[in-house]
């Protein structure tokens, strides 16, 4: 059992939150803040899922939503080139179609405009939540620094400044230089002699992800939080509480519930969040390196994130849409290597290690599904790629919500039920 039925200022006293990655344990923290008791329980284990692996950009300037209307275009491309950076498999399943079929509709500039618009309130704030983090007792460096996008050509890079342009237009703060050829080698020492242009968005941060979600699990226990391993079958009311029943026969209950399991948030939402969420699988590894990297490394035209690493180098990429548990494809990693390695120099790609795959969840309008599924019962994902940037600010709204009953007005947009 977890907690008592004493309620405070009319919330909950107690919350069991699933999901043990960056969106599931920022609620258990602010909720803390805000005199709750948590257990946080987690089929694997902290930071088991996309928050171990990906690229850990907090970067709300390059925070841009899938459903661009040039990504329907590139899809349809993709399709007949199997190593093209988004990746759907000809066997893909009747409800992945579905998916496919709303997501192409919301393919529209208006759509896009506003996911855009919805998200800035997250983007704006997202900064200032890992700080409050920080200075509260989370034991990991987030580190300030521009996020370099690097091209072949000037030409190539008209397409980032436009969509910069077009997330400037709907109100979000972004300062993107074009570099001269000194300031890019220098940003970029590893660019090898292909790459003639550079834009530096600048005023982003960067992290290592399992480090810093690591560092977040144990400071909920520090105070006083509980994270239990186990495989969570169902949540559900039980009189005036919420029940978590586990596929080992332990029951935890609480007065609410928060689902935060990311590509398998749709297992144990009863159908009740009406966006669909899926699996948009991403590939990482480390390399070792021989040049400096003073900061993350953007390659647009391959859709590859680098990121300093442990003294190495991160990359990450592939949108792959495939079941969340499906093993890892080995074609991919060698896809990654084979589009990335001409731009780089300095990179010793056969020594890669620590090879990963993860499934991000994705919702068809750009938009993450943040709120109440019923009573006491709630739900947090559908990040896509900027679960890790946009995390901690989605848990310190939704343990507010939470806590006063009231629908911040950054939530609404995000209302599960739309």
């Amino acid at each position: 059992m977890v907690g008592s039925d004493v309620q405070i200022d009319g919330g909950p006293r107690s919350v069991v939150v699933v999901g043990a990655g960056i969106v599931g344990l920022s609620t258990a923290w602010f909720l803390q803040e805000r005199g709750v008791e948590v257990t946080v329980v987690d089929r694997t284990g902290v930071a088991a899922g996309a928050s171990w692996g990906n690229a850990g950009w907090v970067a709300p300037g390059l925070s841009m939503p899938l459903n661009q209307p040039a990504i329907l275009r590139y899809g349809l491309s993709a399709l007949r080139d199997p190593n093209a950076p988004l990746h759907i498999p000809m066997t893909a399943d009747a409800r992945l179609w579905a998916f496919l079929l709303r997501f192409a509709a919301q393919c529209r500039s208006s759509s896009w405009r506003r996911a855009v618009r919805a998200n800035l309130p997250l983007n704006d704030e997202c900064i200032e939540a890992y700080d409050v983090l920080v200075g509260n007792g989370v034991d990991a460096p987030v580190t300030d620094g521009p996020i370099t996008a690097v091209f072949r050509t000037p030409r190539q890079a008209v397409h980032l400044l436009h969509e910069v342009s077009l997330m400037q237009d709907c109100g979000q703060h972004i300062t993107a230089t074009t570099l001269s050829e000194s300031a890019l080698r220098e940003h970029v020492p590893l660019a090898s002699p292909a790459i003639t242009t550079a834009v530096s968005i600048e005023n982003q941060r960067f992290v290592d992800p399992g480090r810093f979600v690591q560092a977040l699990a144990r400071s909920v226990q520090q105070r006083g939080g509980a994270i239990v391993t186990a495989d969570v079958r169902d949540v559900r009311r039980s009189g005036s509480r919420v029940t978590v029943d586990t596929r080992c026969g332990d029951v935890l209950a609480a007065e609410a519930a928060v689902i935060a399991t990311g590509a398998w948030l749709p297992k144990l939402a009863w159908g009740r969040v009406r966006q669909p969420v899926q699996a948009g699988r991403g590939y990482s590894f480390t390399v070792p390196i021989d040049r400096p990297m003073p900061a993350p490394i953007y390659l647009p035209d391959v859709r590859v994130a680098c990121t300093p690493y442990r003294g190495a180098m991160r990359v990450a990429g592939t949108m792959e849409f495939r079941s969340p548990d499906a093993p890892l494809v080995p074609e991919r990693v060698a896809a990654i290597v084979d589009s990335t390695s001409p731009l780089l120099d300095g990179v010793r790609w056969e020594e890669r290690s620590e090879v990963w795959v993860g499934p991000r969840p994705l919702t068809p309008d750009g938009r993450p599904v943040i709120g109440p599924i019923g009573p006491r019962v709630y739900v947090a994902g559908g990040h896509g790629m900027w679960g890790l940037a946009q995390g901690p600010i989605t848990g310190r709204l939704l343990a507010e919500q939470i806590t006063t009953g009231k629908t911040p007005t950054a939530l609404e947009p995000f209302d599960p039920a739309r």
